[in-house]
């Protein structure tokens, strides 16, 4: 279970099809190939073992395929960056990961001296943007250019292929490990549940460096189609290279497809050959759903429900079941049915099975799941147990199987798509020399979800606004993560009886009325 023996597979079975399309850059299968070749020669002069950790802090592009097929092909462990993480959290992951080499685009070469000073274990940068490269980092175009393709490493099954850094409930970023297997029969399954047929032709608008976008992009390289990209999610972006390059499929958060079919352009560019439109990452409301389905009436709706964790997909809502009416309405709210790559259970605090329609931990086992965390064993045996991955999500199955997501357990909100653990929020706040206590919490928003709410107890004599607290936050840690508004108490927080704060009860006032308590 190699992922690179995918790309080998297109270029034998589609070797003039187009494997990329980039603004005005396009290239086939068999020069897809090439190239990656050429890239493993390229790092491997740089000093890249096998086993090595290798970063990318990129918008969407051509060369982002290629950085990880070329990774891959060499031998090392790809390592992508969040694009919205300060240089700090950036440091932060390359740091503990222990990465030496990082490609970078010209929209964050002038983020590179905050990281560099930050890391202490960076050491070549790699350009890989338009323009001019900038002082102290190495080309893209000239180091491959200049290499000799090497042959396959041919690392596959246990080996590690990527590590992907998410948010942390202790308030550092963690990263999940995933090895070949995972990822190989994860998106093999992919292929399927995406309704993915041979020769897809698969539009890369969600950020590249996303798993969510992986899933979608291994499963349209298994088969053999076409990656086009655009640089990032616009509304325009996105229906001008629809109506350009007529893609069959693409996978928008639900934030993205709202934006999409409420964009005044919408009815200006034809969209009739997208055949499906996978969904994810965050609940999606009905309503937009519906909406989405009205406007694009010959797309099939696919949503997919996982984490990182799971490489990432645990359980699809086929298109079957995109509908009001019918024998198959009633399941829109759902998160559908566990995919054929792994088993799922419903658990109480003892790890035993619950009863259907009962809520508990949603549980989930098989061939996907992460090694673990690098270098994080205590909170890899709080997720992995044996063999099972706990989502830290609360759900339950009913009669048919299907998985209703009711509540979030772990401390995590969800805001466009992107996950926030409370702690790094907190842990931001408290460093305001204003502020005595902090509890953030998740609440409703009707464009993006959640909303992030911290909830902030000041010291005595002291004052602060919800504009310097904001704005303090800026200075620490990404954008989406900080506080959209702050509400300033004077009384206690309500704790438990081991004396930690009840975030249950600080979120009830706000989600009074609503179904579940995730949104």
């Amino acid at each position: 279970m190699q992922l690179t023996s995918i790309i080998r597979r297109a270029a034998q079975v589609n070797p003039r099809e187009m494997a990329t399309i980039y603004k005005d850059r396009q290239q086939s299968w068999a020069e897809f190939v090439e190239r990656t070749a050429k890239l493993a020669g390229a790092l491997q002069n740089l000093g890249m073992k096998s086993g090595d950790r290798v970063a990318m802090l990129a918008l969407n592009s051509d060369r982002y395929l290629e950085y990880v097929f070329g990774v891959l092909w060499g031998g090392g462990v790809i390592v992508p960056m969040n694009l919205r993480w300060s240089p700090a959290e950036n440091a932060y992951s390359i740091d503990d990961s222990g990465t030496e080499i990082m490609l970078v685009d010209e929209n964050f070469k002038d983020m590179v001296p905050a990281i560099q000073e930050k890391s202490t274990s960076l050491k070549t940068l790699i350009f890989s943007g338009e323009g001019e490269t900038p002082a102290g980092m190495l080309s893209y175009t000239d180091i491959v250019t200049a290499a000799e393709p090497v042959e396959d490493a041919e690392r596959g099954g246990e080996d590690l292929a990527g590590i992907y850094y998410t948010g942390g409930t202790t308030g550092f970023p963690k990263g999940v490990m995933l090895s070949h297997r995972s990822l190989y029969i994860s998106n093999l399954s992919n292929c399927r549940e995406f309704c993915m047929p041979d020769g897809a032709r698969y539009l890369h608008a969600a950020p590249m460096f996303h798993l969510a976008d992986g899933a979608a992009s291994l499963a349209a390289t298994f088969a053999g189609g076409t990656h086009i990209m655009i640089s990032s999610f616009t509304p325009l972006a996105t229906l001008e290279a629809m109506q350009e390059h007529k893609p069959t499929h693409v996978l928008l958060v639900p934030t993205m497809i709202q934006m999409l079919v409420q964009s005044p352009d919408f009815n200006k560019y034809d969209t009739s050959s997208l055949a499906t439109i996978m969904y994810g990452a965050s609940a999606i409301s009905e309503a937009v759903l519906v909406e989405a389905m009205t406007k694009l009436p010959t797309t099939k709706f696919v949503q997919a429900y996982g984490q990182t964790e799971l490489s990432p997909v645990a359980t699809i809502l086929a298109p079957e079941y995109h509908t009001t009416e019918g024998p198959y309405a009633g399941k829109l709210r759902s998160a559908g049915k566990a995919v054929g790559t792994c088993e799922l259970k419903v658990v109480d605090e003892d790890g035993n099975e619950v009863p259907t329609g009962s809520v508990g931990h949603v549980a989930v086992k098989g061939p996907i799941t992460m090694l673990g965390y690098w270098n994080k064993p205590e909170q890899t045996a709080d997720a992995l147990r044996d063999g099972w991955v706990y989502t830290g999500d609360g759900g339950y199955l009913d009669e048919d199987g299907f998985l209703f997501i009711a509540d979030r357990l772990k401390d995590m909100i969800v805001s466009g798509g992107e996950n926030v653990y409370s702690a790094e929020v907190e842990q931001a706040v408290t460093q305001h020399s204003a502020v005595a206590e902090c509890a953030t919490i998740g609440i409703p928003h009707e464009k993006w979800g959640e909303s992030v709410h911290s909830i902030v107890i000041l010291k005595p004599g002291e004052t602060a606004t919800e504009e310097e607290i904001i704005k303090h936050c800026h200075d620490l840690i990404a954008g989406y993560k900080c506080p959209r508004s702050v509400e300033f108490r004077s009384e206690p927080m309500p704790l438990s009886a081991a004396g930690k704060v009840l975030k249950k009860d600080l979120r009830a006032p706000y989600w009074e009325g609503k179904e579940r308590n995730v949104n």
